[in-house]
């Protein structure tokens, strides 16, 4: 049974991945709050990501890290310390993680890292500068660990578009906003976190031994299509 270090893993995205994950795996989560669905293969510390020290935890295979903002502003309307924030939450907290489970991971079987992007990271969208900015950072941190950590800790992210998540509920929250997001998309649809959780579940697995330093457009064609 793998041990998989879920952070963030107790709303949205991280709680679709804990339950794709929980039945097969021994999952550890770090959130400031449980998730709804208790396990025996599941271990949850109460934890503010930016402001606890972290739990120590022996030998882990996959550190997942999901915490993520929405912060969308006109940029006459952002102020330094949103770009700050969203800095912490995406960047900061994910580097703290990493800095202190990487001796864990180096004692796990088939070690890797995810982390998240966004759609906005490489399409640009009016008012996203400060998420932008931030998951860009994710990004060229995926690439930069990837190639530091090879062979032994693989590192990825996924850049998901809109996803029907409690974070995305002010992008999605009328009948006409969520025609509008789905018009937007070529496959004419947007995400549920359920699709985010698939993808994940194939990274940190057996079967993508060979991907690295690899950023997955998940975008329902919006990054690559004109149509």
């Amino acid at each position: 049974m793998r041990k998989i270090l879920v952070i963030g893993g107790s709303k949205g995205i991280g709680n679709a991945i804990v339950t794709a994950l929980v039945e097969e795996n021994s999952i550890i989560n770090i959130s400031r709050s449980a998730p709804l669905q208790p396990h025996t293969n599941l271990t949850h510390y109460n934890c503010n990501i930016l402001e606890d020290a972290l739990p120590e935890i022996e030998e882990i295979d996959a550190l997942i890290y999901c915490p993520g903002s929405i912060n969308l502003k006109p940029i006459s309307r952002l102020k330094l310390e949103d770009f700050r924030n969203d800095f912490e939450i995406n960047v900061v907290g994910a580097v703290k993680a990493i800095q202190h489970y990487l001796p864990s991971l180096k004692k796990g079987n088939n070690p890797n890292i995810l982390l998240f992007s966004t759609v906005a990271a490489k399409l640009g969208m009016p008012f996203h500068a400060s998420v932008a900015a931030a998951k860009s950072a994710v990004e060229g941190l995926t690439k930069s660990l990837g190639a530091e950590l090879a062979p032994t800790i693989r590192v990825n992210a996924i850049a998901p578009t809109v996803t029907d998540t409690e974070l995305a509920s002010k992008l999605l929250r009328n009948e006409r906003m969520i025609e509008n997001i789905t018009e937007r998309h070529p496959l004419k649809k947007y995400l549920q976190p359920t699709e985010v959780a698939d993808l994940a579940t194939f990274l940190i697995s057996d079967k993508a031994t060979s991907i690295s330093g690899q950023i997955f457009e998940l975008d329902c064609g919006i990054v690559s299509f004109k149509i």
